[in-house]
């Protein structure tokens, strides 16, 4: 009798495990990624009192099998309602590892839908690394129902209903275009200019900031803060991002401003650990 079927199980499997060591590894450099402005860092907490570095790193470890059950459950699989709804149920349950990781602190959950829909795209796709196609396919899923998600709102979606501004679920279902349209050319642009990799992503994350209707900024500091963020980080790219001294020094102007206003550009934040996974897609071996 044939073992070709355990054999491409090992493989699929294999695979799912780069995927989701992909992942975790693409949340923990975010949160190391310094300076950034009031976030968690290797500096600091930021603009968070609840937060620190050890405890980003825990929840991101913690993640890291639902990344893979995602992966391994979406090989090679069209995208309707039941496999909505399954991806739906398994990013839930990643929420409670996470909850249980951190003892109830919110560490990740952004970062769960955002980049839970990227790896389940990529593994739908067998791997495919494309980032536009597989932003494409993430769009396909989360633009499809869900019926066991939760009827509550969360503070982001709070936030977007009474600022009627776009959050975290229309910028999956619009194929998340500050990654593909804005975050990547950034990161590729200043890279060609000859910027270090941390800077590099520094001005892919300014390049995010400038524009997104960051839902965490609004809970925190309504539409003032909202502004100030997007007015500071498109003066970092103006100035020429971290690679001159204007940049940087315009940085560090946003980085007071958004501790002063007790605001954490945390959608950003989860914007560019997918914006990583994207990029890095292409360097997996399958």
């Amino acid at each position: 009798m044939s073992r070709q079927p355990q054999i491409s199980l090992s493989n699929i499997e294999l695979k799912a495990e780069r995927l989701a060591a992909l992942a975790t590894r693409c949340l923990i450099d975010e949160a190391r990624l310094s300076p950034k402005p009031g976030l968690v860092d290797s500096r600091g907490n930021g603009a968070h009192q609840d937060l620190s570095l050890s405890l980003m790193e825990r929840s991101a470890h913690s993640l890291t099998r639902t990344f893979h059950a995602l992966a391994l459950h979406c090989w090679n699989r069209p995208a309707d309602i039941a496999l909505r709804q399954l991806v739906g149920r398994l990013g839930r349950e990643g929420e409670q590892d996470m909850m249980q990781a951190t003892g109830g602190v919110n560490t990740h959950r952004g970062a769960i839908w955002a980049l839970g829909l990227l790896v389940s795209a990529s593994a739908r796709l067998a791997g495919e690394s494309d980032p536009q196609q597989v932003a494409q396919a993430a769009a396909q899923l989360a633009r499809l129902p869900d019926m066991a998600a939760p009827k509550t709102f969360s503070k982001g979606q709070r936030a977007s209903q009474r600022y009627r501004v776009p959050g975290a679920r229309e910028e999956a279902q619009q194929g998340f275009p500050h990654v593909v349209r804005l975050a990547l050319p950034q990161l590729h642009r200043s890279r060609r200019a000859g910027a270090s990799e941390a800077h590099a992503q520094l001005d892919a994350l300014m390049a995010i900031m400038s524009s997104l209707s960051d839902t965490c900024v609004l809970s925190r500091a309504g539409e003032t803060g909202l502004q100030a963020m997007q007015q500071g980080a498109s003066a970092v790219l103006s100035a020429g991002g971290m690679q001159s001294l204007a940049g940087r020094q315009a940085l560090a102007a946003l980085d007071a401003g958004m501790l002063a206003l007790n605001a954490s550009p945390g959608g950003a934040a989860d914007l560019l650990a997918a914006t990583l996974f994207t990029d890095r897609l292409g360097d997996l071996t399958f």
